[in-house]
């Protein structure tokens, strides 16, 4: 049995799961998402606490147990409070700025990157080299966030690219002169 899977999830106010033929709908004021329950997995709505269980002794059954709570997990925190990720740009001339559903970055490659948002993740630029994804899916967002990274990653002799914001970058010491 699952130590996470083990665990109730709290159901914060304003917040309303439903389960109905292995379909498991959480609706909050954010938003709303639903997931599919695999078979053996049963799921059980008392007030304010929702529990996973699981329903046979299967092999499969035990390894989706903490999954499937974790992702629950996830969805109610993401309808009531919503994900976060903040990027940071470092280096000379590397900026952001978002047009619309876009976000256009110049990471010192000779043409401007043109990154388009998908549906459900919202992206604000405070300063040029800051910008913050947030949205209620936590794997949208840490998958944005990633794929924005990918275009220009922290390279170690500078540390120039994109990074998460609390991201260490291990630096090297570079070229020795003389010697």
């Amino acid at each position: 049995m699952s130590r996470v899977g083990k665990k109730p999830i709290e159901i914060p106010s304003g917040v309303s799961v439903t389960y109905a033929n292995g379909e498991v709908t959480v609706k909050g004021p954010k938003g709303e998402m639903s997931l599919h329950t695999l078979p053996g997995i049963g799921i059980k709505v008392d007030g304010s606490t929702l529990t996973v269980e699981t329903t046979s002794n299967a092999r499969t059954a035990g390894a989706f147990h903490g999954l499937t709570r974790a992702l629950l997990n996830n969805q109610v925190v993401g309808v009531s409070t919503g994900f976060k990720k903040v990027l940071e740009i470092v280096g000379t001339g590397y900026r952001a700025a978002l047009a619309g559903r876009s976000l256009t970055l110049q990471l010192g490659y000779s043409h401007n990157i043109d990154f388009p948002l998908p549906m459900g993740i919202e992206a604000k630029v405070e300063t040029p080299t800051r910008i913050e994804i947030f949205g209620i899916s936590k794997e949208l967002v840490g998958q944005t966030a990633a794929n924005i990274r990918r275009l220009r990653p922290p390279e170690p002799y500078k540390g120039k690219g994109v990074k998460y914001e609390n991201e260490y970058i291990r630096r090297k010491a570079g070229k020795s002169a003389g010697s």
